[in-house]
């Protein structure tokens, strides 16, 4: 009897033990990782500022390739529209240049206002031509990717010469005045793609590859 007692107290004393012993073993494990991770804190930089890789790219969305308008001023207006042949009879009206007795279709945009207002380029690019015409006034003409041609008539002021690189935005001139396009300052704005005239209005806020 004595020996079936002391077997039956030899198992949950094996199994209390064998606790004891793991929890000790927790528990020391748990303070040496502590003491590890703060024991060189005083090398540590603390910083309240956003923490930016210099080896990450991050990408950009450019904004050089989209065309804008030719002019900033949000006052300018229209007061002649491209000529459409797909277009209403009301709009292509309003699309027609009379010239000593010879109606002529508008193959751009009139832009006009009450004062002088800068001229800028629409795109990069380079410039490939400057005139100056009895009826046309002073033009600039510029090459841009894509074979887009834009050309700006009826100007005064001009800051470009021909070979010179535009960057887009930048002013190329300012609004003036000439026998074709009669207003108070005028810009008569055109746009080629692939050597053929198109509405620019249809064209703004586009990117070159979308065209």
């Amino acid at each position: 009897m004595i020996k079936t007692n002391l077997k039956n107290l030899t198992v949950p004393a094996i199994y209390t033990l064998a606790l004891l012993v793991f929890g000790t073993s927790m528990y020391l494990i748990q303070k040496a990782v502590n003491n590890q991770t703060f024991e060189d804190n005083t090398n540590m930089e603390y910083v309240d500022k956003e923490i930016v890789n210099d080896n990450i790219y991050i990408p950009v969305v450019s904004q050089t390739n989209i065309i804008i308008k030719p002019y900033i001023n949000e006052e300018v207006s229209v007061s002649k529209t491209f000529y459409d042949y797909m277009g209403e009879s009301a709009s292509q009206e309003n699309s027609i240049i009379y010239y000593e007795n010879t109606y002529m279709q508008n193959s751009g945009i009139d832009y006009k206002h009450t004062e002088m207002f800068e001229v800028v380029a629409i795109l990069d690019g380079t410039v490939i031509e400057v005139t100056n015409n009895e009826i046309l006034g002073q033009t600039i003409k510029i090459r841009h990717e894509n074979d887009l041609i834009s050309t700006y008539q009826s100007l005064e002021d001009l800051n470009v010469k021909v070979d010179d690189t535009i960057v887009r935005g930048q002013v190329i001139a300012t609004s003036g005045s000439c026998s074709l396009y009669s207003s108070d300052y005028n810009l008569h704005f055109e746009l080629t793609h692939q050597g053929k005239n198109v509405n620019p209005e249809e064209y703004y806020e586009k990117t070159t590859d979308e065209l």
